[in-house]
């Protein structure tokens, strides 16, 4: 398969998912996607889109807590 972006080769991986949603953040990890292996867009299934909308929608509980979340700032 091709990428509807840029033409490259696509491949079947595992990737981090990451929703930000009024500062809110929702990150899933092992999601199924497609790749490309040119440009690195992500691409998913309708099925996997829908579950994705279902756990945002209902808050799904989380398997554990990140790390704390620091912002990058550039003393001048």
């Amino acid at each position: 398969m091709k990428c509807a972006f840029c033409g490259g080769e696509v491949e079947k991986r595992h990737v981090t998912f990451t929703y930000d949603e009024d500062g809110k953040y929702f990150i899933i990890e092992n999601v199924p996607a497609e790749v490309c292996v040119k440009c690195g867009e992500k691409t998913y299934s309708t099925e996997i889109t829908d579950e994705l909308l279902r756990m945002a929608r209902e808050k799904a509980s989380p398997v554990r807590k990140t790390e704390p979340l620091y912002e990058f700032t550039v003393n001048q």
